[in-house]
């Protein structure tokens, strides 16, 4: 509200409105008296020009100015007139433009600055620089700032406007505009200065564009930060154009050009600054991002841009965003999540004032002018999650996960495996709350797709999972039927019933890939296909059919572990006494019957398959035993309730008939 307390009689606690298109009239009115007033002496006007200034500034921090109504009060302003010092100051605090600014007009602006009769005053020129770089984003064409830089330059000369030229050449200078003459210049300027901290700021810039050659200890002292001028006249600003965007109606405008670096536009906010686009280590046959002012030049030279100090500015930076959109490097990536991580811990740890919404909210605006979310930033944000509560920026975090990359369906990998077991696991605990149920849909049950497939991995830490995810989906089901009362459809049932009789037929019932049972859906696989390969089987003469070739003694995935207990059972025995046999595997009823016959180990055929379940859970592989043991939730707690299995196969049906 600072550039409003300047109007004068206005007043200060009054709140801005952006006024509708037919306020144009009201300018014109205030601008043109103003005009004309200013072509006459105080004495010969017959008025006070103080009221119409006054409304003239009130109406442009209100609306702002379009571009005719810019051009006019711009000329009124660097040209002479008989307007008081106070009157012209007060109309540049409120040259707020509504569109983008003409190139043209920045010139006229440059033209009028130095010394001489026709010149104004050196307070004046001191303001319209101060607004050039305010404004010098929203520029149209930037080419009109590099045609004026040698008359910027020998600006410098001059104590009063040193500051605001320091800072403006800061923002624009480019490689090509350092030279061995201008570095000269500049280095005795500051000794005769006393190291002025605007031109020491200066030289920095200088010497990240050559740091071979400006060395010494003149870039050592205090420099000028060349922060914005005026944050709340910046905001005020941004007030107007996004409400003069809102209001066009037409599209005849051009757009801003997005092909330049982003400067002084606010990236990330005061407690996560984001740092600038800005290149150190160029060659003369490189070229650096700052150096691009249109889409030709970023087309022309994209294989000779050189990346910039600090890779983490592509969270604010659209052009950078291109660069490595269309040359993408896994390095860069790399660099940016490291800058990312650091504050990260530093939020974490306490060190600092960046909070959680801070930082994803910028990872959100990044994501969004993407449409991507790189591999790294995924991965960080999976570290991030430890540390998250489950509530905070609950809604950004969606959003960024809605541009997680889809995976290869071919690359479908452990890893990737124990991730989509993870969610289904926890999906599953949310159908055995019974208080949820009474409020919540149910857990819709896995597809069988994927319930195969899992349990079919060549990993059995994998199909263990899956079958415990099975059984944790079973387990809730009988809560809801039991206590919550929930009715499912007949899909349901018959879908999750398809799961718990193929992977009983396939580990406990040698009975794999049949649909003869009631609910067996041979795990998917056509019947055709099943009767070849079972005739396949047959022809190699292995002793098993192909309805045996899953159980746990030959199945690829918990066969070595079958025959691993075994041994060790046979090692126990082989402690008190002599084996007249071992058995060389794969364990069947007939042959264990067999190898007590000739002196082996005797041990039933259902302990050995209980044993082996009670392995696999020692070696984290508890899903098998888990869903067996519930499909036999009547004999719960018993020693012989898989012998029960093996007796009555009915049980398996009858497990079923809580969904039924």
């Amino acid at each position: 509200m600072s550039a409003f307390r300047d109007l004068g009689d206005g007043d200060p606690s009054r709140v801005p409105t952006l006024s509708p298109p037919d306020a144009s009239g009201e300018m014109q009115e205030f601008l043109s008296t103003v005009v004309k007033a200013s072509k006459l002496p105080a004495k010969q006007r017959g008025m006070n020009v103080k009221p119409a200034v006054d409304q003239l500034a009130s109406l442009a921090y209100d609306q702002g100015l379009l571009p005719t109504d810019l051009i006019e009060l711009v000329k009124l302003v660097t040209t002479p007139s008989y307007l008081d010092q106070a009157s012209i100051a007060s109309i540049i605090r409120n040259l707020y433009p509504a569109t983008s600014v003409d190139g043209d007009l920045v010139i006229k602006i440059i033209g009028c600055l130095g010394h001489g009769k026709l010149k104004p005053s050196l307070t004046i020129q001191a303001a319209l620089l101060k607004w050039l770089i305010m404004i010098q984003n929203i520029v149209e064409n930037r080419n009109c700032f590099l045609r004026a830089y040698p008359v910027l330059f020998n600006l410098l000369d001059t104590a009063t406007l040193r500051t605001y030229v320091c800072h403006l050449l800061a923002l624009i200078t480019r490689r090509r505009h350092v030279r061995p003459h201008r570095i000269q210049a500049l280095l005795l300027l500051s000794r005769q200065t006393g190291n002025d901290p605007a031109l020491t700021g200066l030289l920095r810039v200088y010497k990240d564009y050559y740091p071979e050659i400006i060395v010494g200890d003149v870039t050592r002292g205090k420099a000028l930060a060349f922060n914005h001028p005026d944050s709340q006249w910046r905001e005020r600003l941004d007030e107007i154009q996004r409400a003069h965007a809102q209001r066009r109606t037409s599209r005849s405008e051009k757009p801003l050009d997005a092909f330049r670096v982003a400067r002084h536009r606010m990236n990330g906010n005061k407690n996560f600054p984001i740092p600038e686009v800005h290149t150190s280590h160029a060659t003369e046959r490189s070229v650096t991002l700052e150096e691009i002012e249109s889409v030709d030049g970023f087309v022309k030279t994209i294989e000779r841009i050189e990346l910039p100090n600090q890779l983490i500015s592509i969270l604010g930076d659209p052009l950078l965003q291109k660069l490595l959109g269309l040359r993408p490097q896994a390095q860069a990536h790399l660099r940016a999540c490291n800058w990312f991580r650091s504050y990260a811990q530093d939020m974490m740890t306490g060190e600092s004032d960046t909070r959680l919404a801070d930082i994803l909210a910028t990872l959100k605006n990044y994501v969004t002018a993407t449409k991507a979310l790189p591999p790294i930033f995924l991965a960080f944000l999976a570290e991030l999650l430890n540390e998250w509560d489950g509530v905070d920026g609950r809604e950004v975090i969606l959003d960024i996960l809605t541009y997680t990359p889809l995976a290869d369906f071919q690359a479908n990998h452990m890893p990737t495996h124990n991730h989509v077991l993870d969610f289904y696991y926890e999906t599953a605990s949310l159908s055995s709350d019974a208080h949820l149920l009474t409020h919540a849909q149910v857990p819709t049950v896995p597809p069988a797709i994927l319930v195969y497939s899992m349990f079919f991995a060549a990993s059995p830490l994998t199909a263990s999972r899956m079958c415990s995810v099975v059984a944790k989906y079973k387990e809730g089901f009988q809560i809801a039927l039991s206590v919550a009362q929930i009715n499912y459809t007949p899909r349901h049932i018959t879908e999750f019933n398809s799961f718990l009789m193929d992977i009983c037929n396939c580990l406990w019932r040698q009975r794999a890939l049949s649909g003869d049972d009631a609910n067996a859906k041979g795990c998917m696989v056509p019947q055709l296909l099943a009767e070849d390969l079972s005739n396949y089987v047959t022809s190699l003469s292995i002793g098993a059919p192909l309805a045996s070739l899953f159980s746990l003694s030959y199945s690829p995935n918990f066969g070595s572990f079958a025959i691993s207990f075994l041994r060790g059972l046979e090692e126990e025995v082989e402690e008190q006494d002599t084996l007249g046999i071992k058995h060389a595997g794969p364990v069947t009823k007939t042959s264990l019957k067999a190898l007590a016959n000739k002196g082996g180990i005797n041990v039933s055929w259902d302990d050995y398959r209980r044993g082996v379940l009670g392995y696999l859970a020692s070696h984290d592989m508890g899903g098998v035993d888990h869903l067996l043991f519930l499909l036999d939730k009547p004999h719960e707690g018993t020693a012989e309730w898989l012998r029960a299995y093996s007796k009555r196969s009915s049980l398996i049906l009858q497990a079923f008939i809580y969904l039924d």
